[in-house]
């Protein structure tokens, strides 16, 4: 595995912008990675500030220790790193002893370091295991287990659901039949099923015609969706008045979850709509700082095409909420 970190954070002047850090002290970046928005951050929060990094990958905590210890200790905000999935965000900053925090930042994905290193078996580039596990020393579940012991009509299921491949069913019998004849242990097995799967019209384009199905075993082996779910869910109760929550998505599923979960804490109201005044009491727990998503500019997507799919909202805690 690298010990090298050079994951390049996405849309960073537009995050710190809508943080506003220098009046949110008490900072949570719940994927921390390499600290790549972490150590911009701790700039801005200064001497005064609180910093808490959360990762589930040694590697990336690792890295983000050394980097934020670069900055000098005059201006270094207190910080404290918790190793942990932000689905358990609770227990995370129970760890970190604090009543409630000021902002927080969600990067999701998978980190550039992940998916160039190919023991850990997110590249449909490069031959590895298919393992896909976010964090292997505490989970069991591989990409390999799912696509030789799940049948098609599960296979199909996932890898529609979870990347729109239109050729899912299709993929899903040619992988059932595939692992009939051996077990499918690499990568590279595997894209060549997909490719055998789709026709060869339908991978002119598109991009590569493995990624989609690559996406949906990632997601089903790290339980993506319903830790994105549950940490949206812990962020906002934390957040103190005022607080703000910055979430960067790459693809839909991702924003749509992010979306429904901002507009439903900013629109609590059940009351029939032709009622001139709220009678149900429920008031907005949230309230929208970007009613559409903040997108890469063109320079920036040039720099890092990594950043072509990412997706940034951004909501504040209402100020007459409780904090927790």
């Amino acid at each position: 595995m690298t010990s090298e970190y050079r994951h390049i954070p996405v849309l960073l002047p537009e995050c710190l912008e809508y943080l506003q850090l220098k009046t949110h002290p008490i900072f949570v970046d719940a994927t921390l990675g390499g600290a790549g928005h972490s150590s911009k951050a701790a700039e801005e929060l200064g001497a005064s500030g609180l910093l808490i990094g959360i990762d589930q990958d040694e590697v990336a905590l690792a890295a983000a220790e050394a980097k934020l210890g670069t900055i000098p200790k005059s201006q270094r905000p207190r910080i404290q790193l918790v190793r942990g999935n932000f689905g358990d965000l609770d227990q995370a900053l129970l760890t970190a002893d604090i009543p409630g925090i000021d902002a927080i930042l969600f990067d999701l994905g998978v980190s550039s370091v992940q998916i160039d290193t190919p023991e850990r078996g997110f590249s449909f580039k490069e031959d590895g295991p298919l393992d896909m596990r976010m964090d292997p020393g505490n989970q069991t579940l591989t990409a390999a287990e799912i696509v030789n012991t799940y049948n098609a009509a599960d296979l199909s299921r996932i890898i529609r659901a979870y990347s729109d491949e239109k050729w899912a069913s299709r993929i899903a019998e040619f992988i059932v039949r595939a692992r009939q004849q051996e077990p499918i242990a690499r990568s590279e097995q595997l894209v060549e099923v997909i490719k055998a799967a789709i026709p060869a019209s339908a991978r002119r384009a598109g991009g590569h015609p493995a990624k989609r199905t690559f996406q949906a075993l990632r997601i089903e082996v790290n339980g993506e969706l319903d830790v994105l779910r549950r940490g949206l869910e812990a962020a906002i109760r934390w957040l103190n008045p005022g607080g703000r929550i910055a979430v960067i998505s790459y693809h839909s599923l991702e924003d749509r979850i992010v979306k429904d979960a901002f507009a439903a804490m900013a629109n609590r109201c059940t009351c029939p709509p032709d009622l001139p005044v709220c009678a149900c009491g429920r008031k907005p727990v949230l309230e929208l700082v970007t009613r559409k998503p903040v997108l890469p500019t063109a320079d920036e997507v040039a720099r890092n095409p990594r950043a072509r799919s990412a997706k940034l909202r951004v909501a504040q805690k209402c100020l007459d909420c409780p904090s927790n």
